[in-house]
């Protein structure tokens, strides 16, 4: 509104007396009725009145009034700003709403939304240099829970949740929302006008600050963002922690993109151009304690205790904050609000520290693995689970992960004098990438870790068994992820491959040579004409000895368990092919000298149909109770 001319003394008297009618100190009427809520030639009287106050105080008019003028004119003014402060403050309130549950969801894009849900557990200890226990190894990962209490925010923040594009580093997702209809924003900013230019900034300030700092507290409320200091954050649980992390992803987003971005909208609506950068102190006023609410937790996060299964979400929250760096950017601009930029870019440097400590953590402690207990049947070793589920989901982390790491894995050097590490030759994996190396090397520990786990199995044939299961596992988890495939490449694939053939060959020589060994011709026959020499001692001892193995090895490798059935049945196969017809042309040649003799089938126990069927027993896993029943049937 324009300022009238400069008027004459009974103008000046008329301003007054409408001052003092709206004295809500002096009049029943002026505390019970509020200006901005009557009829606006009301409004625009008074804010005339208002005018007419402020020019008669000008430097130039003052000179000239007596004491008993400026006196008059000091309590009109003081007065006048009073009630224009309650009416500020009461259409504020007025129009001050909780934000739309419908109108803080659909932020854009979720850059986290394909790896978002990855829940990864393992308890291991109570420091960052803890090592893993084999009863801390989860078989695979699952999904964690959500508090019921959080119930309500989850559901309103999934609404705009259901993308599963990657992030996209662009501004474009700031929605700003018209928090106050534009009448009332017209009131609001004709007020502000007249109390600063009376040097009430600081009461303007003030009053605007704590209304809207309400409804931003009602909006974080709705999103489920809790007060917490940082030490109330790093005392929860980490299963708890990893609801709050999830839901604090997709709250903050809302807060940056729809809460914030409004709230600097309305501030620039109301007080741009009043006053030099008046517009951004109103604003900090409103969402500064917010905003370091709302930070303090990721920052809680990126310097809590570092422990394997927290990389996942720790990324999750790297790629969310690095999504919202360009809109912080440009929501807090500012001169004012630079402290909230520069600790939303130390936080997202933190994170990235913490990942990177996290990883190389893990290495040492997959190297440093100390169980020594074998595991039963030789199956997959806890040890080798945990790894592989571990890694590929690093794998699916692999664009930020590719960012974060540039160096290669420090491999024997970093364990200088152990000769209890293994080295890995980088001359062959020219070319691969920072992570896939890590990827690698991390494979190459666990497969040395369990090298050495082997050799506490008395049987050189389970020991063999054991390497065959991991390295086969390994194998077919680098093949069931095409992500973790891709870094690993088929080169180093087949290398892997050539290993648990091997392991599985040795397997067979450790156990069936000695079997075979049974069914050799050698020693059985006496001097004298071949065609009649055969020892019948000496084969019924030869039967004898190889019942009592292959019983030995029936009883004790049924128990033994190849989980992969495929792996299972071309183990069996490749066993038959030489056990079957090895059996079948000894009996051949051999049957009829036992048989003519006393008791044969004290001597020739099985028939070849009776190994055929034994060998199916192989790898199963039995107990011995299960299998001394199968015998009795």
């Amino acid at each position: 509104m324009e300022a009238s001319p400069p008027s004459s003394p009974p103008e000046l008297d008329a301003a007054e007396r409408i001052i003092l009618r709206w004295d809500s100190t002096a009049s029943e009427e002026a505390r019970e009725r509020m200006i901005f809520e009557g009829h606006r030639d009301e409004v625009d009287r008074y804010l005339q009145a208002v005018d007419e106050i402020q020019r008669s105080m000008s430097a130039a008019s003052l000179a000239a009034a007596s004491e008993d003028e400026q006196a008059k004119l000091n309590s009109a003014i003081q007065i006048a700003m009073a009630r224009l402060e309650d009416e500020f403050r009461n259409i504020l309130l007025n129009h001050t709403s909780p934000i739309e549950p419908d109108s803080l969801t659909s932020t854009g894009a979720d850059p986290g939304s394909s790896s978002s849900s990855h829940h990864f557990s393992a308890d291991h200890g109570n420091d960052h240099s803890a090592e893993f226990e084999v009863d801390d190894f989860p078989a695979d990962d699952d999904g964690g829970s959500t508090p019921k209490s959080a119930a309500a925010a989850d559901e309103l923040l999934s609404r705009g949740d259901s993308s599963n594009t990657s992030s996209y580093r662009s501004t474009s997702s700031i929605r700003e929302l018209d928090l106050i209809p534009s009448d009332a924003v017209i009131d609001l900013r004709n007020i502000a006008e007249r109390m600063i230019a009376a040097g009430y900034l600081r009461e303007c300030i003030q009053v605007y600050g704590s209304v809207r700092k309400s409804a931003v507290d009602s909006s974080f409320r709705r999103l489920g963002i809790e007060k917490l200091s940082i030490g109330d954050v790093q005392r929860l649980q980490w299963e708890e922690l990893e609801a709050k992390i999830r839901r604090w992803i997709r709250a903050a987003k809302a807060c940056i993109r729809i809460v914030f971005a409004s709230e600097k909208k309305l501030c620039e609506q109301i007080f741009q151009g009043i006053g030099t950068a008046i517009d951004d102190a109103c604003f900090m006023e409103t969402v500064k304690g917010p905003a370091i609410q709302l930070f303090n937790f990721a920052e809680a996060i990126s310097i809590s205790r570092r422990s394997p299964e927290k990389l996942f979400k720790i990324l999750d929250l790297h790629d969310a904050l690095l999504d919202l760096i360009p809109d912080i950017d440009s929501v807090f601009e500012s001169k004012s609000s630079e402290s909230i930029r520069i600790q939303a870019a130390e936080i997202l440097s933190r994170l990235a520290e913490a990942a990177r400590g996290i990883l190389s953590e893990f290495e040492n402690a997959v190297l440093r693995e100390p169980s020594r207990v074998p595991v039963p049947g030789g199956t997959i070793h806890p040890l080798t689970r945990y790894v592989m589920n571990y890694i590929a989901l690093i794998s699916d982390y692999k664009q930020t992960l590719n960012e974060l790491i540039v160096s290669k894995p420090s491999t024997g050097s970093r364990y200088s004098g152990d000769p209890t590490t293994p080295d890995m030759e980088f001359a062959e994996l020219e070319g691969k990438t920072p992570l896939a190396l890590h990827l690698i090397w991390i494979i190459v520990i666990l497969q040395f870790n369990l090298d050495g786990k082997s050799k506490h199995y008395k049987d050189a044939s389970i020991a063999h068994l054991f390497m065959m299961n991991n390295v086969h596992y390994i194998v077919q988890k680098i093949k069931g992820s095409p992500e973790l495939r891709e870094m690993i490449g088929d080169d180093y694939l087949r290398k892997m491959t050539g290993k648990f053939r091997q392991a599985a060959t040795s397997y067979q020589r450790a156990t069936w040579v000695k079997v075979l060994y049974c069914l050799r011709d050698e020693g059985l026959h006496v001097s004298g004409s071949f065609s009649s020499g055969v020892s019948k001692s000496a084969l019924r001892e030869r039967f004898k000895s190889f019942n009592a193995i292959f019983e030995e090895v029936h009883r004790t490798q049924a128990t033994w368990l190849v989980p992969d059935s495929q792996l299972r049945e071309e183990l069996r196969i490749s066993i038959s092919e030489k056990l079957i017809p090895a059996y079948r042309s000894f009996l051949g040649r051999f049957r009829s000298h036992i048989e003519s003799g006393k008791h044969p089938e004290n001597y020739i126990k099985y028939s070849v149909e009776d190994l055929e069927t034994a060998v199916l027993d192989f790898f199963e896993g039995y107990s011995v109770s299960q299998h001394l029943r199968r015998r009795s049937n």
